[in-house]
């Protein structure tokens, strides 16, 4: 019998590639996506993308979605709190283990775990220390097609965003920036690929920066519901928007 699990779909490059693993196998009968979502904007947590296309992305691959409504720069509790109440509700629906599509954050992937044993789930990482090299050209061979939607311009400067992720785009990353922008240097979009039953069908809008003051007690504000948030304070982010066509 296959195990029960959710997947902690981000709507990028990352969780596309991992769930395609995962929907290869036979060890796991995936639930449904889960995704956190900026409550005031309707749009996913640091990714910036409008909710109408993540749902879209369900639609195609044909699983569920189940949204989590975050608040604007939630504090560690209330993320927590929301995240408990959420793993909760899917445990009494047979769901045991949690799937993500980290690559080599370790204190990531620790925190996570423990969050997880505290209501007896357990940690599903597809993706782990798979050299990022690898999965680039691996995610880009599979047929993969992704936009990048934000750039952190500690890394990249506003000529990155809005790009599809090709061989330029891999050539044209400073040496100090992780191909899958794994330390938040980027995040994207997926839109086309192998666990998609047709592409995804959007337009690019403007271009817009933001920059996240940083909080009164850091400590306490939530950076563990994305793979960037660790060190995302205190620095700007250029966005492209992409607008729903249908």
């Amino acid at each position: 019998m296959k195990k029960k699990a959710l997947f902690n779909w981000s709507s990028g490059k990352d969780s596309a590639l991992a769930l395609y693993k995962i929907l290869q196998g036979e060890e796991f009968e995936i639930h449904c996506l889960l995704t956190s979502v900026n409550q005031q904007f309707q749009r996913i947590s640091m990714h910036g993308v409008r909710v109408e296309l993540l749902k879209q992305q369900a639609k195609s691959i044909g699983l569920p979605l189940e949204i989590m409504q975050i608040p604007e720069m939630p504090t560690m509790e209330v993320y927590e709190a929301v995240m408990q109440t959420t793993l909760a509700k899917l445990k009494e629906q047979g769901v045991t283990h949690s799937i993500f599509g980290d690559i080599f954050l370790e204190d990531l992937r620790k925190y996570r775990e423990d969050k997880l044993a505290e209501i007896g789930f357990e940690g599903v990482f597809p993706l782990w220390k798979v050299p990022t090299q690898n999965l680039i050209q691996e995610f880009i061979a599979l047929g993969f097609k992704t936009i990048v939607v934000c750039v952190n311009v500690r890394f990249l400067d506003k000529s990155f965003v809005g790009r599809i992720i090709d061989q330029d785009f891999i050539n044209d990353l400073p040496e100090n920036v992780d191909v899958c922008g794994e330390n938040g240097e980027f995040h994207t979009f997926t839109f086309d690929g192998p666990i998609f039953s047709k592409p995804i069908d959007f337009e690019i809008g403007e271009t817009v920066y933001r920059k996240y003051e940083k909080p009164e007690n850091k400590e306490k504000t939530n950076t563990a519901c994305d793979t960037s948030a660790s060190d995302a304070f205190d620095f700007g982010f250029w966005y492209c928007d992409l607008l729903n066509k249908q």
